[in-house]
């Protein structure tokens, strides 16, 4: 399909075929409509490799697809990011992350090779070793330097359950102060806190175990099982800690059903007991049918009224990242994830030479602020990450110019392969791609 799109005289940018409204990110590209769609579709496990602890997979297989494939083999993947339906290909064109992150890091530095087919329509393979330069430069790249059309993920030995510690805490400083310090420990497998105002948190601590004592064991996927956040909340409700051995397949899926919490603007009685037991089965609906039935007028709406951002900012920033979320949005729970961010080149890096914790801040759901305004209040949000050296990711709006989020991001090495690879005509650079500014 590239060479043909060359043999035409290479007339207008090329994009990856799949519909808008099959992304798991709320936005809808409308560069869709008017670049050269270039179908992929490559959604297979290629290969397990158990002596590397590789396996080789194609860029539409799902992360429900891949634990369901390799745990029964006894292997799981590092980095496990939350939502069934995200695929590989957006992890590591886009960005990934979940509660192991701050020993992995992001799903990206879980990876050890792409394949990509460029724009001049050959298929090169880079790794750390190989073609270096392009490797570090595809994750955030957004399909701006080429189609990925296969990935090597690194494997770990996958273990039955998660043996989950719950502990509420109280005041924003102890929270953070709590969080950090849990973060910091190698020995927790998972790290994930649950932020439910300005001064009352869930800290969650989990550990890998094959061992579960049987009176404690919790299948939290099941359908008719209370959402995962609002099991969560009765914790801090009784203010009592509590441990409890979660299966590990319903663990990494564990806010899949109530899609984190947005399900409860979308279906406000779905936690009723009686739902979940009647129809909790049908639940959560694909945010890809969402989206393919939603109108224009609701779709601004949810613009306007909603919020979808993760915000990615360095550890010692996360007190004044929280009172400021509390400040320009009051959305809550708050979602933060912790994770080690290595100095490798590329768009994301931390500002100095070393390896740095950060925190991903997530907010969804509808702003308390009196006078919110999506375009003000994110410019302010936006404003302030870019003051701590900290990222937005680029699955949610940005209203960012374009010195603004090159500020944010470092373009040196992406710039560089897209002058010599000849991207410049084949692909919209990143910013065209997602920002607000850009596409209207």
């Amino acid at each position: 399909q590239v060479r043909e799109w060359k043999n035409e005289g290479s007339k207008r940018y090329m994009c990856t075929g799949r519909p808008g409204w099959l992304t798991v990110s709320l936005r809808v590209g409308k560069y869709k409509k008017i670049h050269k769609n270039i179908m992929i579709n490559l959604m297979d496990v290629l290969e397990v490799d158990s002596e590397r602890q590789v396996v080789r997979v194609e860029p539409l297989v799902t992360m429900g697809q891949l634990t369901a494939h390799l745990n029964p083999m006894g292997w799981t993947i590092p980095v496990v990011p939350e939502l069934d339906d995200l695929t590989v290909g957006g992890l590591i064109m886009g960005t990934g992350i979940e509660s192991s992150s701050h020993i992995y890091g992001l799903f990206q530095h879980t990876c050890v090779a792409y394949e990509l087919v460029l724009a001049d329509g050959s298929l090169v393979r880079c790794s750390p070793t190989e073609n270096s330069d392009l490797f570090y430069a595809v994750p955030w790249s957004c399909g701006t330097l080429g189609f990925l059309v296969a990935a090597e993920i690194k494997m770990i030995p996958a273990k039955k359950y998660v043996k989950i510690h719950y502990e509420p805490v109280r005041g924003l400083q102890k929270i953070c102060e709590k969080f950090i310090e849990e973060s910091k420990r190698k020995e927790n497998s998972f790290v994930e806190g649950l932020v439910y105002s300005l001064d009352e948190a869930v800290i969650m601590t989990g550990v890998l175990t094959d061992e579960a004592e049987q009176s404690k064991i919790n299948r939290i996927g099941n359908y008719y099982k209370p959402w995962f956040f609002k099991h969560v909340e009765k914790y801090l409700k009784a203010d009592r800690t509590g441990t409890e051995y979660i299966p590990s397949r319903h663990y990494y899926h564990r806010h899949t059903r109530s899609i984190f919490w947005e399900l409860q603007d979308i279906i406000p009685f779905g936690n009723n007991p009686i739902f979940r037991y009647l129809f909790g089965w049908m639940v959560p609906p694909k945010i890809s049918l969402l989206k393919l039935t939603q109108g224009e007028a609701i779709r601004k709406l949810y613009e306007q009224h909603h919020v979808v951002q993760d915000m990615l900012v360095p550890m010692k920033s996360l007190e004044k990242s929280i009172q400021t979320f509390h400040v320009d949005l009051n959305v809550y729970p708050l979602w933060l994830c912790p994770f080690i961010l290595p100095n490798n080149p590329g768009m994301v890096h931390p500002k100095g030479d070393e390896a740095e914790l950060y925190v991903d801040i997530g907010a969804y759901g509808e702003p308390k602020r009196k006078q919110f305004e999506a375009r003000a209040s994110m410019r302010q949000m936006e404003k302030f990450v870019r003051s701590v050296h900290g990222f937005q990711m680029l699955y949610a709006d940005c209203y960012m110019t374009r010195e603004e989020f090159w500020d944010m991001f470092d373009g040196s090495l992406y710039h560089k392969l897209r002058e010599q690879m000849n991207c410049k005509d084949a692909f919209p650079e990143v910013y065209d791609k997602i920002c607000k500014a850009a596409r209207h």
